[in-house]
């Protein structure tokens, strides 16, 4: 009878053993190879005139999303592309130009662009002006020293546009490499005006006057953003890319006085 005990626990064990085995096979391989949701760090290239927006985007991003960190670098759309397309580590592009976001896409760093927001000029005259600016025709006195951005940069291109467009002939004394440049001249007083965006003149608070524009002389410019291609964190760059174009993310642009798409 003992015995016959011992060989029947002999037996349990052993099928218990097989039972094991068979549940680890099943479940042992994972489901998933990647993260289920945001995380780590993402770098973002943006136009200089989204850096006060963007940065409070960022903040609010990474708290909806505990573990994230979202680093910027801010300057001239032109210059943000040329930099993706020679391979500098970034995981997000927003231009202030459809244009400058086309040579990403078109060097395959960057597919499945989105407009965001949209951007207006305006005139920015130091806080107390040594001439006076009340409209663009002033801009063609000789004795107005006006500041714009550089011709390959998107307000640049923005602002020769605006002088085309109502048959102006305006020669700046400076062309900035950045908006960011051309409001810090202003600020400064050392020019009497300058071109930059609504947004800009919005951001200074106070430390320049704007002169407003009629929409039938002005022009607009188009914000396209995308995830790049070479991101070392795909799933983090595209949230963000979600983000910016969530009813939270066009809240901040639109209280930093961009317009929607």
């Amino acid at each position: 009878m003992r015995s016959r005990l011992a060989t029947l626990a002999v037996l349990a064990a052993a099928a218990l053993g097989l039972a094991a085995c068979g549940s680890g096979s099943t479940t042992g391989t994972p489901t998933t190879t990647g993260p289920s949701g945001p995380g780590g760090t993402i770098t973002v290239f943006a136009a200089a005139s989204l850096t006060e927006s963007f940065t409070e985007i960022g903040k609010q991003f990474e708290a909806a999303n505990p573990g994230t960190k979202v680093v910027f670098s801010f300057g001239p759309s032109s210059g943000l592309a040329t930099q993706i397309t020679e391979k500098a580590p970034a995981d997000v592009f927003a231009s202030a130009s459809t244009k400058t976001m086309q040579t990403v896409v078109d060097a395959g760093d960057a597919t499945g662009t989105a407009t965001f927001a949209v951007n207006t000029m305006m005139i920015a005259t130091p806080a107390d002006p040594s001439e006076a600016v009340t409209s663009l025709e002033d801009l063609t006195n000789p004795d107005v020293k006006t500041a714009v951005c550089a011709a390959d940069v998107p307000c640049g291109v923005a602002a020769d546009a605006l002088f085309a467009k109502n048959s102006l002939a305006v020669t700046p004394v400076t062309r900035e490499v950045d908006v960011k440049a051309v409001l810090s001249k202003v600020q400064l007083g050392e020019v009497d005006a300058g071109i930059v965006y609504v947004t800009d003149v919005k951001g200074a608070d106070g430390q320049v006057n704007g002169i407003e524009i009629p929409a039938d002389q002005n022009v607009t410019t188009d914000y396209p953003i995308a995830a790049l291609t070479g991101s070392s964190n795909a799933v983090t760059a595209q949230a963000f890319v979600d983000f910016v174009q969530s009813a939270a993310g066009q809240k901040v642009l639109a209280d930093a006085g961009f317009s929607a798409p």
